[in-house]
C-alpha cells in the first residue's frame, strides 16, 4: 500500500473509532453500573474493563507515536471507575486520535518507531505503518469483545461494520 493511502486508512480508522466508540458507550449508557462491571470471563473481566483497556491502550500507543513513554505498569490498570469520566475521557482521547491522524505525512509512514513494551519491557522496534494498523486493529479487536458480552446479554449493539460509517454511505453507484 502507498504511504498516501496508509494516510486515508489512518484517517477513515480513526472516525470509525469515534463513530463506533459513541455508540458503543450510548448501549454500555443504559446498563447499570453493576451490569457494566459484572466478570462475566472476559479477557479485562467485564464491560467496563474491556472499554477501559482499549482506552489505556489507544494512551499507551499515542504517547509512543509522540516519543514519550506509555506510562502504564499493567494493561488491565484502572484509568476511571466512573463510567460517566471514562466515557468522557474516551470523547476527548477520540477527538485526539482524529487530529492525530489528520497530522500524519508520508514520512511518518516510512520510520520506524521503537519502544518499550507494558507487559514485557523489551525494546521492539517497527515500520510505523505496520504499528498504525495494530493501533487500529487493537481497537476494533476488543470493541468485538464488547459486541460479544453486550449479545450474550440480548442486547443488540447495532451495525459495527466500517462501510456503515455514515461517511461511506452512498444511496446509488
Amino acid at each position: 500500500m502507498a504511504m498516501h493511502g496508509m494516510i486515508t486508512y489512518a484517517q477513515a480508522m480513526a472516525r470509525y473509532n469515534q463513530w463506533m466508540n459513541q455508540r458503543l458507550y450510548t448501549v454500555c449508557g443504559a446498563l447499570t453500573e453493576a451490569e457494566r462491571k459484572r466478570d462475566v470471563g472476559a479477557f479485562f473481566r467485564s464491560l467496563h474493563g474491556t472499554l477501559n483497556h482499549i482506552l489505556l491502550a489507544d494512551r499507551a500507543w499515542m504517547a509512543r507515536f509522540h516519543g514519550h513513554t506509555a506510562g502504564f505498569t499493567a494493561l488491565d490498570q484502572e484509568l476511571y471507575a466512573d463510567f460517566a469520566t471514562l466515557q468522557a475521557e474516551r470523547e476527548k482521547d477520540d477527538g485526539h486520535i482524529i487530529v492525530w491522524a489528520a497530522s500524519l505525512k508520508d514520512s511518518d509512514m516510512e520510520r520506524t518507531l521503537s519502544f518499550t513494551g507494558v507487559s514485557n519491557p523489551a525494546v521492539r522496534i517497527y515500520p510505523f505503518w505496520l504499528v498504525v494498523t495494530h493501533f487500529f486493529n487493537h481497537q476494533t479487536h476488543h470493541r468485538g469483545q464488547v459486541t460479544t458480552l453486550l449479545s450474550q446479554r440480548g442486547i443488540d449493539p447495532g451495525v459495527t461494520d466500517l462501510l456503515r460509517l455514515p461517511e461511506f454511505q452512498v444511496t446509488s453507484f
